[in-house]
């Protein structure tokens, strides 16, 4: 006698990617990849098991996004690579894994997803970007501006992201945009040419109208979309390394970014999703939620480009 159930998997069983996505597909235009590295944060450490995290969140997920209308992962043939093999005591050698990571996926015009880690991965991943785009735009959610030189003379850790990058000369700073800051000064970002709206413009202005001057800010130039877990209030989002209170809900984080859908984006990263202060999940269902609306928003791209091209 069959079984009716034998292709069916309770939502508690995990391949151990991504929504169960396959590790391959020639066809694959999105790809999810972890990066475990968190060796360069200031205060709590334990963010290296985010990407576990998120990807067993992850199994309660609609394959469906219905605000967007879009199969975020099915019609972009999305796959799941893994954890990258990242060097805990060397974070040099560890950018060097993750910049090689995201330059072969973007060569070959896939969009890469990165689950971090602490926010000093991203520098690697701005690294390949500019090598396969030039100099790129950045859209940034976070608490923090990321652009403090140093920290206890250490040049390279997850507060200097930004300033790196700008002395890399991988971005274009004018079209830089920093949202939701309020847990130190701005005047290091605005230093270097960067627009910055922190937390208490986004509440004044509302969503539509910085969203808007971003859009106007970036244009069509090639995007990378990184975003911090700590830009939501702890409430929401307890499971992280440095949390700033007075911050942003679940919804108005989701709505924001439910709201990028004409921006050209060609990479996105989650960062700081630290478990061992998560007890209840909440913050790691909260970024494989905001996982899936990056993939919601990528899947979009390719229908357009796919209706433009007929």
């Amino acid at each position: 006698m069959s079984n009716p159930f034998e292709d069916y998997k309770p939502d508690f069983c995990t391949s151990g990617t991504f929504m169960r996505l396959p590790e391959e597909n020639d066809n694959a235009k999105v790809a999810i990849l972890g990066m475990p590295f968190d060796a360069a944060a200031s205060y709590r450490v334990g963010a290296r098991f985010g990407p576990q995290a998120i990807r067993q969140a992850s199994m309660c997920l609609s394959t469906y996004h219905a605000l967007l209308d879009v199969y975020p992962f099915e019609e972009t043939n999305a796959i799941d690579i893994g954890d990258l093999p990242v060097i805990t005591q060397n974070i040099h050698k560890s950018y060097g894994i993750i910049e090689k990571a995201m330059f072969d996926l973007m060569k070959k015009g896939i969009v890469p997803i990165g689950l971090g880690g602490d926010h000093s991965v991203t520098l690697a991943s701005l690294r390949a970007a500019a090598k396969v785009y030039g100099p790129i735009a950045l859209l940034h959610f976070d608490s923090h501006t990321d652009t403090w030189d140093t920290y206890m003379d250490e040049k390279y850790w997850h507060g200097s992201t930004f300033i790196r990058a700008h002395e890399e000369g991988l971005l274009q700073p004018q079209k830089v945009v920093q949202i939701g800051m309020r847990g130190w000064d701005i005047t290091s970002s605005l230093d270097l040419s960067y627009n910055v709206v922190p937390q208490n413009e986004l509440f004044n202005r509302g969503i539509k109208d910085v969203v808007s001057q971003a859009k106007s800010i970036i244009g069509d130039t090639p995007c990378f979309l990184s975003f911090d877990i700590d830009f939501v209030d702890p409430a929401y989002a307890p499971g992280t390394g440095t949390p700033e209170v007075g911050g942003f809900s679940s919804h108005q984080t989701l709505k924001m970014l439910q709201s990028l859908n004409e921006f050209n984006f060609i990479g996105f990263d989650l960062v700081e999703v630290l478990p061992s202060f998560d007890p209840t999940q909440t913050t790691s269902l909260l970024a494989a939620t905001i996982v899936h609306t990056f993939g919601s928003l990528a899947a979009l791209k390719v229908r357009q480009d796919s209706i433009s091209m007929k």
